[in-house]
């Protein structure tokens, strides 16, 4: 984008702010009434609580944030009847003389099961299969929990894979592909703090356990202008705080993992603390299961503390440490290789709402780090590391009929890598840059059945000599039991990781600066549609393109290998989905289908002289075409019941015509004596398609009370009909590699 046209939007975007201020002051004497809603038990906060004002006749709400926040704004002074409402919870009444400016109200809900016949006010935001807005899934616990897993406490990486969109390398890899975009270009945040390769190894798993998730927003593509950096998609995890009323725990084993969870009051009714820790336990427990070896280590270790200092104010350090390692290829070789992997990240922040000022206020402060390295189990060929350190504030205006968000950043990334062993152009990399930015981005509320989101967020990059002007967009519509929705905007991303899908250690990923020049960049277009013709039914389609500038993908060559010389590319990605919910009494279940194109295409000079053009098109090898996921689950004699049965149509490879032997004849090799290096003789790049992949889940869990803690026994089949499918096929020595086979599992949780 041009400096000019840059500048034109900046200076929009100031305009745009000063007219929102300036349309704040005939609201100066209005009133507005905000505050925290929590559990009366623990003192955790509460997700969707809605609140509602009452005054001759007319109503007035908001529901709860993650942070248990609400705001209502834009009210006449006097005298309103209030209730808060949540289900599981007694309704909170009182009766509320509001005065012009700001008041700070929070609530404590103890526990009940009164019937809700109220009027509830509707949230742009609510968990379900097929609530999905402009690309936004959000997720919350019971969700994770209603999928199969080989884990009693489940993971939020397993819910991932029933999204329409979501491809992923099978239950192997720790890859995740979102709506066409590449691993590396998807943004993930835990509690704001942004980590690099948060799944592990074993697909089943991630950083994100059921135990420690209070909800996560997922964002297909069409992100607002708080999100930058990435090119692809956003997950955004919040964690749960700590019980601040009593101590309590939970333990469990199973055949992959076992847990271990403890939380409490540091300060009662105060401070909190809550730490989650994993282990794989692979060779005591599944490999005992199954006639192959399973060579995987991998665990994880979360702490969080959160404190409410005050009734406006709250703040929180939260902590993470995973890693992995793995076989790779032949485990039986002279000298095996394993990929191992390691997040470190921390962060700080603080949330509070300034007295009599409609402003809420979030800073943050940030540390994180990703350590990649390849080779024998005593050393490393290749390693790639990338740190981050950074600041960020967000606030949020409320003017009544509109919302004001705006905020910025600073970080300070340091890429240091070191590539070698098998690798051609070899090279090392060590730099650090740094990045600014801000956003603005105002939600407009005309009406209570429409919202308008436009944003512009600005970024810089003084060591790259790059400026980044970005606007985004987001529409929801509400008209009775029908949504529509649409997003889109333009992203950039400044660091770039490379890996190539040929090498048998494709889940390698080398970071580093933008090495073709000029930024990758994408537009994002999304559109979709909801209706709810029953309370008992949802029915939702989606639309999606993504057009990618920019890109760089290695050099294509006769070796499957990868290699650090590289090519530009650009891209599309197109498709949708649709989707079927429905609940009734103790049954659950949905139906999701998921179309999905993904072209790259490139420029080589020597393309003319293997494929007669310079210029080549191809299916990268992400490029899932179909995809379908059905999910039942239902509670019947205590036992809660789930069964989820998932198809992906087969993903490109290259096929092969045949080998021959490569040797440069220029260093002096003697041809008679000497052997050279193995090539592949390819077809087309990504020309053929592998066996489609489709799997069966069963799972079965009943809770027992023993007094003073609970006791859950799980029991299910992954797998159920032992389908083979392929995770890697080696051209070499023609050794096929399966995912996992049928897998008995079990596993007890003891919670108190």
């Amino acid at each position: 984008m041009c400096r000019p046209t840059r500048r034109r939007l900046a200076a929009g975007g100031l305009l745009l702010a000063v007219l929102l201020l300036a349309s704040a002051a005939p609201r100066a004497q209005s009133a507005a009434l905000r505050g925290f809603v929590t559990d009366e038990g623990d003192g955790q906060p509460l997700l969707g609580v809605n609140v509602v004002l009452e005054r001759d006749g007319a109503l007035y709400g908001a529901t709860t944030d993650t942070d248990g926040l609400y705001t209502v704004t834009g009210l006449a002074p006097g005298r309103y009847a209030l209730r808060a409402t949540f289900i599981g919870y007694a309704p909170h009444r009182d009766t509320l003389d509001l005065e012009p400016g700001v008041r700070t109200y929070s609530i404590a809900l103890a526990t009940g099961d009164e019937r809700l016949d109220e009027v509830v006010v509707q949230s742009e935001r609510a968990s379900g299969a097929a609530n999905v807005v402009a690309g936004l899934q959000q997720v919350r616990p019971e969700d994770i929990a209603r999928v199969p897993a080989p884990d009693v406490s489940g993971d939020l990486a397993n819910y991932l894979t029933t999204l329409p969109g979501v491809v992923t390398t099978g239950d192997q890899g720790g890859q995740v592909f979102i709506r066409g975009g590449e691993p590396s270009q998807n943004l993930v945040y835990l509690d704001g703090i942004p980590l690099y390769q948060p799944f592990h190894v074993l697909g089943f798993y991630s950083a994100f356990p059921t135990d420690v998730v209070a909800e996560a927003d997922v964002y297909a593509g069409g992100y607002g202008a708080r999100y930058g950096g990435q090119l692809s998609s956003v997950l955004d995890v919040s964690a749960r705080t700590g019980n601040k009323r009593r101590f309590s725990g939970a333990g469990s084993v199973a055949p992959f993992v076992s847990t271990a969870l403890v939380e409490g009051p540091l300060v009662p009714d105060r401070v909190s603390f809550v730490a989650n820790g994993r282990l794989s336990v692979i060779e005591q427990g599944a490999a005992n299961l199954v006639d192959r070896d399973l060579p995987y280590t991998f665990g994880d270790v979360f702490g969080k503390v959160h404190a409410t200092p005050t009734e406006s104010s709250q703040l929180s350090l939260t902590g993470i440490h995973t890693f992995d390692r793995a076989a790779l290829g032949d485990t039986a070789s002279v000298r095996p290789e394993e990929i191992r992997w390691s997040n470190t990240a921390g962060g700080f922040r603080f949330l509070f709402l300034p007295v009599n000022v409609r402003l809420l206020a979030d800073v943050e402060l940030t540390a994180t780090r990703l350590n990649t390295e390849v080779g024998p189990p005593d050393a490393a060929d290749r390693r790639s590391e990338i740190e981050r350190f950074g600041a960020g504030f967000h606030f949020t205006y409320f003017l009544g009929g509109a919302d004001l968000d705006f905020g910025g950043f600073l970080e300070s990334v340091r890429i240091d890598s070191r590539l070698g062993g098998l690798y051609q152009n070899v090279e090392d990399e060590s730099r650090s840059i740094t990045q600014a930015g801000l956003y603005l981005e105002p939600e407009f509320k005309p009406g209570p059945w429409l919202s308008l989101r436009p944003g512009l967020r600005v970024t810089t990059s003084p060591s790259l000599d790059l400026v980044f002007a970005e606007p985004r967009l987001r529409v929801v519509s509400r008209l009775g039991p029908h949504q529509l929705s649409a997003a889109g905007g333009l992203y950039h991303q400044a660091l770039v990781g490379l890996n190539d899908r040929r090498d048998i250690t494709s889940l390698f990923t080398a970071w580093t600066t933008i090495p073709t020049g000029e930024a990758p960049r994408a537009w994002h277009a999304i559109g979709g549609y909801r209706v709810t013709p029953a309370p008992w039914l949802d029915l939702a389609v989606e639309g999606f393109y993504k057009w990618l500038e920019n890109l760089s993908i290695p050099e294509w060559t006769a070796t499957p290998r990868l290699t650090t010389a590289l090519q530009p590319a650009s891209g599309r990605a197109y498709g949708g989905d649709a989707r079927v919910e429905l609940r009734g009494g103790p049954f659950y279940g949905y139906v999701n289908y998921g179309y999905s194109y993904v072209r790259y295409e490139a420029e080589q000079a020597f393309y003319e002289l293997w494929f007669g053009s310079e210029r080549l098109a191809f299916s990268p090898p992400h490029d899932r075409r179909h995809q379908v996921n059905a999910l039942l689950s239902a509670t019947v004699g205590g036992f809660d019941l789930s069964a989820r049965w998932q198809y992906g149509s087969g993903l490109p490879f290259s096929r092969a015509l045949g080998f021959d032997v490569f040797m440069d004849i220029g260093d002096g090799i003697d041809p008679f004596t000497e052997g050279g290096e193995p090539r592949v003789i390819y077809e087309r790049p990504y020309n053929s398609r592998l066996p489609a992949y489709h799997r069966l889940d069963l799972s079965a869990e009943r809770t027992f009370d023993l007094g003073a803690a609970d006791l859950t026994a799980q029991a299910g089949v992954i797998n159920v009909y032992d389908r083979p499918n392929l995770f890697a096929f080696d051209l070499f020595t023609l050794r096929r590699s399966d995912q996992l086979p049928l897998v008995p599992v079990f596993g007890l949780k003891l919670s108190y």
